[in-house]
């Protein structure tokens, strides 16, 4: 499953629009500065001259012009500095814009090998169109750390939601460094997805890629591409992205029509994943014993083993949103 050329061209137009609207909101804060504060145009064009300068003296044969022109330009970036908070601009007003510093709008980043691969900027560009994960931007917009409540929940219900809510902030910040699974389950609109949407969030700030999936969703994809000749190259491609993306999201599992198929690719997709260490998150409305009764036996001991279990309690909120709305 690839990009077509012209979704390729998509995204990489979005990145010429991204670059050329910078470029513009750039010219527009150099014109605001010169025109407030007294000698930054001049300034800002000495490095033009300096570094003209500089070139013809490296031709003419001094081999310090170079170390003298870093001095220079040094300088000059520390007076534009001292200038911008002398008059109330933040010191980095002048300095490129981008919406990805690390590609720089163009998608790509050079490897420690100088190879150039696709950005995590591109890689989550890519997912969105092959996957529609139109659903998990919807659902991050407005189920998000910002909007989270505890006004629904009460007694022990509350401890195991304050408890899951460290759980998820500290699986986000340690994200980097500590490989972790996350397996929430418990009672139907206790706030499983929620917390989902809340980590997907700050992970995809954080430039990691993520893939969401409902677990009726990815099973029917992969049936798809598992059973139709011609989709064998499409499969690989799902296959690998499955494996390779930073966090893979399974909403709802248990939901799915359960089978041999469906248990086989659920413990291939787990286990390739574990050996990567890359990390997955489940929710579900099933008990532990559901688990285990429904799926296999090495499902059962790679989640309870290599997952971080956390159970959730209490009335359903959907029901409750409504019931509010309504006596409104």
């Amino acid at each position: 499953m690839a990009l077509t050329n012209y979704q390729y061209k998509s995204i990489m137009n979005r990145y010429e629009q991204a670059a050329h609207a910078n470029h513009l909101l750039s010219q527009a804060r150099r014109e605001e500065v010169c025109e407030k504060i007294p000698g930054m145009g001049d300034l800002l064009a000495s490095v033009s001259t300096y570094s003209a300068a500089s070139a013809r003296s490296m031709l003419d044969g001094d081999e310090d012009a170079l170390s003298k022109l870093h001095t220079k330009l040094a300088q000059i970036a520390a007076s534009k500095k001292q200038l911008l908070a002398q008059y109330g601009f933040p010191p980095d007003y002048l300095e490129p814009i981008y919406c990805c510093p690390d590609c720089r709008d163009t998608g790509y980043i050079s490897t420690p090998k100088g190879l150039k691969e696709k950005c995590h900027c591109f890689r989550q560009q890519e997912i969105s169109i092959l996957y529609a994960q139109s659903n998990i931007q919807d659902l991050i917009q407005s189920e998000n750390f910002s909007t989270l409540s505890y006004e629904y929940y009460q007694q022990e219900d509350l401890k195991h939601f304050e408890s899951a809510v460290q759980l998820c902030k500290n699986f986000v910040e340690n994200f980097k460094q500590d490989y972790r699974n996350l397996f929430f389950y418990g009672t139907v609109g206790t706030g499983k997805s929620f917390l989902s949407g809340c980590i997907a969030k700050e992970l995809l700030e954080q430039g990691r890629s993520v893939i969401y999936f409902s677990s009726s969703g990815l099973f029917e994809l992969l049936a798809r591409y598992s059973f139709e000749t011609k989709s064998k190259e499409s499969l690989h491609h799902l296959n690998e992205d499955l494996y390779t993306c930073d966090l893979l999201i399974i909403d709802d599992l248990g939901t799915e029509i359960t089978n041999s198929f469906v248990t086989s690719q659920l413990f291939s997709c787990l286990n390739e994943r574990h050996l990567r260490q890359k990390a997955v998150l489940i929710s579900t409305n099933l008990s532990l014993g559901e688990l285990r009764d429904r799926y296999s036996d090495r499902i059962f001991s790679r989640v309870t083993s290599s997952f971080t279990l956390c159970k959730l309690t209490g009335p359903d909120i959907r029901i409750l949103k409504k019931r509010r709305m309504k006596s409104k």
